[in-house]
């Protein structure tokens, strides 16, 4: 099903990103959209970048921590991360997750 318009997620290869975070990455021309499959207890460690970033809790629960302030996800909770803020991440529970990115990351177009 690989046409101009429409695209097979099964086709999206998996990416580690870091220890426990199981990527499968979609970029457009302006986003780059990360979904990802979190095994329980895998940390982010705090970082920033100049992306803004929307963060998704699909299933699970997933603490996420910006700029010093901790609140737990889940799925009916979500987050925008300003560019260049501090954050950090821990799965409490296997998670599924959204994350996306404006603009497009040109680091991830490399794994």
């Amino acid at each position: 099903m690989d046409t101009q318009y429409f695209k097979s997620f099964a086709d999206i290869n998996v990416k580690q990103i870091a220890p426990g975070y199981h990527s499968k990455l979609i970029h457009t021309g302006t986003n780059t959209l990360n979904f990802i499959d979190v095994d329980k207890g895998a940390i982010v460690k705090p970082h920033q970048h100049i992306h803004e970033q929307m963060s998704f809790v699909l299933e699970g629960e997933f603490e996420l921590t910006i700029d010093g302030e901790a609140q737990i996800l889940d799925a009916g909770t979500f987050a925008i991360i300003p560019s260049n803020v501090v954050h950090s991440g821990r799965a409490i529970t296997n998670c599924k997750l959204l994350d996306v990115f404006s603009p497009v990351r040109e680091d991830y177009k490399n794994l």
